[in-house]
């Protein structure tokens, strides 16, 4: 009888503390909502959005919050990953996910282009720099040329230049849920809190689909 009390008594506290720290989570501290709605690619799921550029080491170092809350991300909720493009200097970076993605090599890309930048200190400053780099990772020389040049990867960088400045992004990363709401790691305290408030908005679009 003691132990069920006190197995209750710590399931409450729990409960308790959750409930708690999801209230701490505030609409102009810890996340902005921003001023107008932005639509979403899957209007069935709650979408979240993750704006980074490859040569920030804060996006790097979000990743492992990133790879580990998708592990076990709800299926009702659709995760994008986004190339912020803040300046032209961004432009060449932001190329390269959407050539990742054009080839269907992102998992062979992403990851090591992060540590490519920020472990091995590699200089990707250019496009025969970055080239070399896919061909390390295995992709033709010619296949790279075809698709970094692309339309489709031009149509795909106007689209993240227009939605950098449509979600009002000041730095990276920055995540945003549902089209609505915009939090970062100066807004949320830090990497880790950014994944929290995230899950918070979740909940809270939610709720409000309910």
């Amino acid at each position: 009888m003691k132990n069920l009390f006190k197995t209750t008594c710590l399931l409450f506290a729990g409960l308790f503390l959750a409930a708690a720290q999801a209230a701490d989570f505030a609409e102009g501290k810890e996340y902005e909502r921003l001023s107008s709605a932005q639509p979403t690619s899957t209007p069935d799921k709650i979408e979240v959005v993750e704006l980074f550029w490859y040569g920030c080491p804060h996006c790097y170092r979000l990743e492992p919050h990133i790879e580990q809350w998708l592990e076990s991300k709800p299926e009702d909720v659709e995760f994008v990953r986004l190339p912020a493009v803040l300046s032209p200097r961004w432009e060449l970076l932001a190329r390269a996910w959407y050539t990742a993605e054009l080839l269907g090599m992102t998992d062979q890309i992403h990851k090591p282009l992060f540590e490519a930048i920020h472990e091995d200190r590699e200089r990707i400053n250019t496009v025969e720099q970055l080239k070399a780099f896919f061909v390390e990772q295995g992709v033709a020389a010619e296949d790279f040329d075809k698709t970094f040049h692309s339309f489709g990867v031009a149509a795909k960088l106007n689209r993240a230049r227009e939605m950098t400045q449509r979600y009002r992004v000041r730095g990276v990363p920055t995540l945003i849920i549902n089209g609505k709401y915009r939090t970062s790691a100066s807004e949320a305290g830090s990497h880790a809190a950014m994944i929290e408030v995230t899950n918070h908005l979740i909940e809270k679009e939610r709720a409000a689909g309910d």
